[in-house]
């Protein structure tokens, strides 16, 4: 499938940063409403499978509570693999709570149980087989605020392959300068890589955090709202960044901006009040959504 179009979204979301341009497929519009899937059923993926990719996630009638306070409930969603998927809704309607359930994060809060499953690649992330510390080697985590060790460029990024073991030194070497270069960070620090990652700007210190956590070679990427504090020159590389690295992973995103959602992902899940409303590929969510909510949330509505 080729990458979804966003010329069409142009009029009803405005303008933004630009990204690498993306050329919607003929015939996309037509018969959209006989393609479209259900609020909550899985959506297939916009890239070629095969038996060696990995990274699908899927959720079960999956609830979650702080404590005595219900956060999610009920979600059933398939993400596919080696795509972007976008989660939108306003504050307080469960998309970060969502997000941090697939890496276990929220299970480290005092009182916070769940009920349903959450799969990725058929293997339950909260089943005794998984352990934390392998499920976060499979998914990375990018938070909004970036938070690289006070340590240099190149300790930061060696940090994962070091813990995990069995590199030697020029194998490590190697994932730096990889990882580095996948998050289009190289160029940038190939000089300095001995100098403190505090001294890099805010948009580089967050790329920093990407190549981290691509120094693990994850199957999957979650970025919660990582764009929202950078400037827009900084954001822009971001999201090109996101875009390059689509093929490679299932990559997560939560973001308030929804020009930005349009502009990277190729699925958007809308979720309100703790539920996903609707789900679907992102061109069609934003032009013609199925649910009176969506559309009332991505025109401004309320929100």
């Amino acid at each position: 499938m080729t990458p979804l179009g966003t010329s069409a979204l142009a009029s009803g979301l405005g303008t933004g940063n630009s990204a690498p341009s993306r050329t919607a497929s003929p015939g996309r519009e037509a018969g959209a409403e006989a393609s479209r899937p259900s609020p909550q059923s899985p959506v297939p993926s916009p890239h070629q499978s095969s038996p060696h990719q990995s990274g699908t996630i899927q959720a079960k009638d999956f609830a979650f509570w702080y404590g005595p306070k219900q956060a999610l409930y009920d979600v059933n969603i398939t993400i596919p693999s080696r795509a972007v998927t976008a989660l939108i809704g306003p504050s307080g309607c469960g998309k970060s709570t969502f997000l941090r359930s697939i890496n276990r994060l929220n299970a480290l809060i005092p009182g916070a149980h769940h009920t349903g499953a959450i799969e990725l690649d058929g293997e339950d992330v909260y089943g005794d087989a998984m352990s934390a510390v392998s499920l976060r080697q499979r998914v990375g985590m990018v938070f909004q605020r970036w938070n690289p060790f006070p340590k240099s460029i190149y300790d930061n990024v060696a940090y994962g392959p070091r813990i995990n073991g069995g590199s030697s030194r020029a194998q490590i070497d190697e994932i730096v300068e990889q990882s580095l270069r996948r998050a289009a960070l190289w160029d940038e620090v190939k000089d300095r890589l001995r100098q403190s990652a505090l001294g890099l700007s805010g948009g580089q210190q967050q790329r920093l955090c990407i190549a981290r956590a691509l120094a693990n070679e994850p199957e999957v990427l979650l970025l919660d709202e990582p764009a929202s504090a950078l400037d827009p020159i900084a954001t822009q590389k971001i999201e090109e960044l996101l875009y390059e690295l689509r093929s490679e992973l299932t990559i997560v995103i939560v973001t308030h901006n929804m020009q930005q959602a349009a502009r990277v992902s190729d699925y958007t899940a809308f979720f309100y009040l703790g539920r996903l409303i609707e789900v679907n590929e992102t061109g069609q969510l934003f032009t013609t959504p199925r649910e009176e909510r969506t559309e009332a949330y991505i025109t401004g509505r309320f929100g």
